[in-house]
């Protein structure tokens, strides 16, 4: 499965993006979906995953109350709505097909990443 992040760029702190994770070349409604992330100099951390039905989600405590994850499985989508965000907030976000766990090691398609940045 091919996996296409878009959705973001820059926004003040405060603000809202809502991130959108197309899959292509086969259905994903069997797979958990996650979204991770990697800020400069860090390494990549767990931000939120949904079970394949969508009854089950996960999030990082850094991100709860904030960020909500969701999918559509007619569309072929998972998105992650992004409200009140942080300057901490500021990182790649990569999108990820595979179990709906909280560690990436549980993924096997990833998509190339879109650039969030929240300015101060």
């Amino acid at each position: 499965v091919q996996l296409q992040a878009s959705g973001g760029g820059l926004v003040q702190a405060g603000g809202s993006l809502r991130l959108s994770c197309a899959a292509s070349g086969r259905t994903v409604s069997s797979y958990g979906m996650g979204w991770f992330r990697q800020a400069p100099g860090k390494e990549r951390e767990f931000v939120a995953a949904i079970r394949s039905s969508g009854d089950r989600t996960y999030y990082a405590d850094s991100v709860k109350g904030r960020l909500t994850i969701s999918r559509d499985n007619a569309k072929n989508t998972m998105y992650l709505q992004m409200n009140m965000l942080k300057p901490e907030d500021t990182a790649v976000y990569y999108c990820a097909a595979g179990s709906g766990g909280p560690h990436d090691y549980e993924y096997g398609s990833w998509g190339q990443g879109t650039q969030v940045t929240v300015s101060s």
